[in-house]
């Protein structure tokens, strides 16, 4: 895997577009002159997040004692979970019933962004290619970036495409996303098999 191919499979992961109006649902009742500002420190928290993720996971599944091929067939299960909720939204959104107060870490930076899925392909993208971190560094950066930016110009993004376009992305990504889950479930397997 490329840095390419890395940042993008991020990206579709982290689905920016597909949070969109969960943003803004769970921004709606923040002060509109704090909605910014609440907004970057989410992003930042989850860069950390998934950045921390990324360079010392590794050594939280020695500790664990979990193998690559266990790590991608529950990544692709989860990723695969994941997508199907893409495609087929349920009522009242990922996280339910919005609270009434300002958003901290949960639900905008875990799990919007630095979600299960991610950290397990973060993880995996670790564990299979442990020389290439620094590789694996920028392709996380360059799609937190455009995520960010994304989810910055939500406003925007919502006028634009409305809610039908945005749920035709969503479910867009969902399907390339359940063909991603479905090969990570099967390399996991060949390789496990393999052995």
């Amino acid at each position: 895997m490329d840095i390419f191919t890395a940042a993008t499979t991020l990206f579709l992961i982290m689905d920016p577009l597909g949070n969109v109006p969960v943003f803004i649902s769970l921004l709606k009742n923040v002060a509109p002159e704090r909605r910014r500002l609440v907004l970057i420190r989410e992003l930042v928290i989850a860069y950390a997040v998934m950045l921390i993720f990324l360079l010392l996971g590794q050594h939280l599944l020695k500790f664990l004692s979990l193998k690559q091929e266990s790590i991608s067939i529950a990544g692709g299960i989860v990723l695969f979970l994941i997508a199907i909720r893409m495609i087929f939204p349920q009522e009242g959104g990922i996280m339910g019933e919005q609270a009434d107060e300002e958003p901290f870490i949960v639900p905008l930076a875990i799990p919007m962004v630095a979600g299960p899925s991610t950290l397990a392909a973060l993880l995996l993208m670790a564990q299979s290619s442990p020389k290439k971190m620094t590789s694996w560094v920028m392709a996380l950066t360059a799609a937190w970036l455009v995520t960010a930016a994304i989810l910055l110009a939500s406003p925007l993004f919502f006028r634009l495409l409305k809610q039908r376009g945005l749920t035709a992305m969503e479910r867009l990504m969902g399907m390339l996303l359940v063909m991603m889950s479905v090969q990570m479930f099967l390399n996991g397997l060949a390789e496990y098999l393999r052995k």
